[in-house]
């Protein structure tokens, strides 16, 4: 096993690393910017090396000081956490060819599976079901055109290297074709520097289901079951759940078998997740992520099965201690995102918190990096914390969650603490009748007032 593992991340996440590393038995490097000299995951690791001023580019970005950090600590491998350099095939590569392990995939499956059109065709060779669209990158309006009537209106317009909601556009006709690519094209290009973009088609009513998969490299996989991640704003995630109310246990166990026997094929090392838009009891794969997720702890409530231990082992070179059979899904699992922001604006809140209290009580999780008097800084991703339940039934696990929604005080910022108080009373949350248009349409009819 690693001897020390640098944590090339920050707030919640780096915490979580480090929590998992401990029980592990394994020393920890905390990386940090000048911004972060306090964090708690600093405060907690063995070794801490500062590489940078407070913006990303210079610090949490900067692959020169990350691998300076190692050097000087000993450090045997990184994780990477989510975000930042995560899914950065370059960053993987370097790490490798100074002896030091990514804990991750491979570089090939991360370049595969960030590139979107690559991505789609090889789901499709991997028997994964795709969303229609085009086979590649669209070069003419005239191809984007003839693609868009052969599937039918509305489509969308995705940047072929995009994430995190740019670079899309939807058409909802062929008068709106042309501006959807333009547009596409200029915020891919501004974002990710390479303007290609493809066509799929645009789902009315779908829910995004997503399938947590776990590969040694070794030709094991296994799928740790599905999480409805449908409740979203701007492409962004708000609430996570496991097991999505919209499946049965047929539809379920068809898409993690298919999912699963893929990465086998694939012989994919580490976590990974491939998303779904559900819609008509129809799957269609829309790109997988290579690492670690936000919402992870829902999944790990329902089987278990901690994610980043196994992340760890299988970096490490162990084969999977468990087959698909001895995985077992228990009761049910919900995770809010805890932003600093108005929760009326959804305009960032940074500041010092002068009161933390967050709520507790059985089947109840907080992944937090903050701490009373912690001055959260504003160079960053507003969300400071995770609000994990689980309980035996949905219905229970609900409950729960107003509960611990009413118990969890965050004062010094503004936090969406009310908002979701305010979204979990709506009767279509409480049926699990929602689709991820569903957030942005009730904000629009309903002004959320805090």
């Amino acid at each position: 096993m690693f001897e020390k593992i640098l944590i090339a991340n920050r707030g919640e996440i780096a915490l979580r690393v480090l929590r998992a590393c401990k029980e592990l038995g394994i020393k920890t490097v905390a990386i940090h910017s000048t911004a972060d000299a306090n964090a708690m995951h600093v405060r907690l690791a063995d070794e801490s090396v500062c590489i940078g001023p407070p913006p990303v580019r210079d610090s949490y970005l900067n692959i020169p000081n990350i691998l300076a950090a190692c050097e000087i600590t000993g450090a045997e491998a990184v994780h990477p956490g989510y975000g930042f350099l995560s899914e950065n095939a370059r960053f993987a590569d370097i790490l490798t060819a100074h002896g030091v392990t990514f804990i991750g995939p491979t570089a090939d499956h991360i370049r595969i599976m960030g590139d979107k059109i690559e991505a789609k065709a090889t789901a499709k060779r991997l028997g994964i079901p795709v969303v229609p669209g085009s086979d590649g990158a669209v070069t003419t309006d005239e191809d984007a055109h003839r693609i868009a009537a052969e599937i039918g209106y509305p489509v969308l317009v995705k940047a072929s290297a995009g994430g995190g909601g740019r670079g899309m556009r939807v058409a909802l006709d062929a008068s709106e074709m042309s501006g959807a690519l333009s547009a596409a094209r200029s915020e891919a290009k501004n974002a990710f520097g390479d303007d290609s973009v493809y066509i799929e088609k645009y789902l009315l009513k779908p829910r995004h289901i997503e399938v947590q998969v776990l590969g040694d490299g070794q030709g094991n996989a296994v799928h740790l079951g599905e999480r409805d991640c449908s409740l979203q704003r701007r492409h962004q995630k708000v609430l996570e759940e496991a097991r999505s109310p919209a499946l049965d246990d047929a539809a379920r166990e068809r898409i993690g078998g298919i999912v699963a026997r893929a990465m086998a094929e694939l012989n994919y090392r580490g976590v990974g997740t491939i998303e779904f838009l559900y819609e008509d009891g129809e799957f269609y794969f829309i790109e997988m992520n290579t690492r670690l997720q936000v919402e992870h702890p829902v999944t790990e409530m329902i089987t278990g099965i901690d994610l980043v231990n196994e992340q760890i082992k299988v970096a490490n070179g162990q084969a999977l201690t468990f087959r698909q059979s001895d995985v077992h899904f228990n009761g049910h699992a919900i995770e809010c995102r805890i932003n600093a922001e108005n929760p009326a604006t959804f305009a960032p809140s940074p500041g010092k918190i002068t009161y933390w209290h967050p709520p507790g009580g059985l089947g109840v999780r907080v992944d937090s990096g903050v701490y009373q008097g912690y001055t959260i800084p504003p160079y960053y991703d507003s969300m400071i914390g995770k609000l994990i339940v689980h309980g035996r039934s949905r219905a229970e696990c609900l409950m729960r969650m107003q509960r611990c929604l009413d118990e969890f005080v965050v004062d010094g910022i503004q936090s969406t603490i009310p908002l979701f108080k305010h979204l979990l009373a709506q009767q279509d949350i409480i049926d699990g009748n929602y689709d991820i248009h569903w957030l942005e349409k009730w904000l629009a009819t309903n002004p959320f007032q805090a």
